[in-house]
Order: structure tokens, then sequence, then C-alpha cells
């Protein structure tokens, strides 16, 4: 799978459509990908979730609109996609730290936010340890939510916060962050907070049961005080490891395990805590790494 071209031919289509109803399905639509791989490796390879690259991107080709021309401010809010001048105002304001009235007025600064563009770069060079190995199917429960891919970044550690950090009564343990698109499309998708099953535990607190179909996955270890370790390997195996492996995502599944935060001294915070990511593969590579 060549990352880089599916980046650079979302940038492409991006730019030449900041005008028009951009959304994860429709542009991972446009080019050939899934919505739930697509999501994930251009945060991962660019930096920016989907969405917020395209709000950028728009606030800064408005504010450079405003400054050129005699437009209204609704003229730019219907432009760019907001419900009403008052809600472009206050975007607007976010992003330039003044109002469109203050930049027209008072010479007020604009902020410039440019477009990406991919470059080769030399990278890699460095071990990245993992394991392939064929799973057969497993049961968990838990509970699950639908988020959308334009927010997931924000709202699933949230979603953590309240129904494992906060709770008075944790119903699960949270051996699992599992992401689920079986269909992959669409711009939403499933994630629970899960363990293996155990099926009298979960008739008695009411938990949703999931098969989780048999795979080969790729095994990523993450050590370390959480969460950095883990949002590097994501980084990696989307920037290094994928091109290079010889392996391509097999379908919509995306699993982290977390090893019992008990087990360590400092819990999720202790330098040798263990976790994994797991993603779904097909395909083999020429040259095994170790």
């Amino acid at each position: 799978m060549d990352w880089v071209r599916i980046i650079e031919s979302a940038l492409r289509y991006i730019e030449e459509n900041l005008t028009q109803d951009l959304t994860v399905g429709r542009i991972a639509k446009e080019i050939g990908i899934s919505p739930f791989y697509f999501h994930k490796g251009f945060s991962m390879l660019c930096g920016y979730p989907v969405g917020e690259y395209i709000r950028m991107r728009r606030l800064s080709v408005a504010g450079s609109e405003w400054l050129a021309s005699d437009c209204k401010v609704i003229d730019l809010a219907m432009k760019y996609g907001y419900d009403s001048p008052d809600s472009f105002t206050k975007a607007f304001s976010r992003f330039h730290g003044s109002t469109p009235m203050e930049v027209r007025r008072n010479g007020a600064l604009l902020k410039s936010f440019a477009p990406l563009h991919i470059r080769l770069a030399l990278d890699g060079g460095t071990m990245m340890k993992y394991r392939v190995e064929t799973k057969p199917s497993f049961r968990v429960m838990g509970i699950s939510k639908m988020f959308s891919y334009e927010t997931a970044n924000i709202d699933i550690p949230r979603y953590w916060d309240e129904i494992h950090v906060q709770a008075e009564q944790k119903l699960v343990k949270g051996m699992y962050g599992i992401c689920f698109d079986e269909e992959m499309g669409g711009n939403s998708f499933r994630y629970m907070i899960g363990d293996d099953l155990e099926e009298g535990k979960a008739v008695e607190k009411k938990l949703e049961i999931y098969e989780v179909p048999q795979h080969t996955w790729a095994v990523f270890p993450c050590h370390g005080a959480m969460p950095l370790p883990l949002q590097e390997v994501n980084r990696r195996i989307f920037s290094e490891w994928l091109p290079a492996s010889g392996y391509e995502i097999a379908e919509g599944y995306n699993i982290e395990y977390y090893s019992n935060p008990a087990d360590f001294k400092k819990g999720t915070q202790d330098p040798e805590y263990y976790a994994e990511v797991w993603i779904p593969v097909t395909g083999k590579e020429k040259t095994p790494m170790k």
C-alpha cells in the first residue's frame, strides 16, 4: 500500500474541493481506500486529523479572500461550510486571533496555514519489533459507542475517562480498545472498551458481546508510560512499517491491548508498562524483520 501516493492524492483532492462538503468518507472513496484506515493513516503521517486540517485550510484561505475583497461575512460563511455568520466569525476569531471586522478596519494580522506537501525523505533505519500471528476468532464483552472520524481523536479519550477512569462502578477492566468498521465505509465507526468474554459477568452487567473473527494480525509491542509509546508505535506503523513490510491492511479492525495496570508499580504511567497494537494484515513480506 503506497501511503505516500494515498496522502498526496488526498491532499490534492482536499485542496481542489475546499468549498465542497468534504468528509472522511467522501475523500476516502475518491482516493480508493477505506475511511477507517485513511483517517488513521492521515493523522499519523500528517500530524492532524482530517477534519482539523480541512478546517485550518479553509480559515486560512477565507482570511486571504476576506482581506483581498469586499465580500460580506455571510458570503464567506456559506462558501466555506458554516451554518451562520456568527459561527464563521467565532471560528475565524479563534484561528486568526481577530474578528473579520478587526482585520478590515484595524489591519489586524492574519494567520496563514499552508497546504501540506509530501516529500520523500530518508527515514527508518531503526528496529521496529513486531510479530505476525494467526489468531482464532475470540469473543469480547464491553461497552461500545459510535464515533465520527472527524472528532474521534478527542472523543475517544473522553469516552475512556467517562467509562473507565471516572466511573464509580467499573463495568470492564479495559483490557482492549477495539475499533470496528466491518463495512469500511461511511463517516463513523464503533469503538468498544472491553475484556475477554466471561458469560456470567456479561449477563449480570448487561454488557455487549462481540466476536472478533479469525485474522492474521501484525502485533506491535509498546513499552513505557502511556499514551506516548502507543502514539509513537501507531505513527511508525504507517510511516515506516506498512510501506516497507510487504503487508497490507486486511479489514476494518484496530485493537489496542492493555496490560493490567495493577501489575505495575505506577500503573499505566510505569516506565515498564506494556501494551500492544494489533492490525489485521494480508500478504507476506519477502524478508521478515526481527
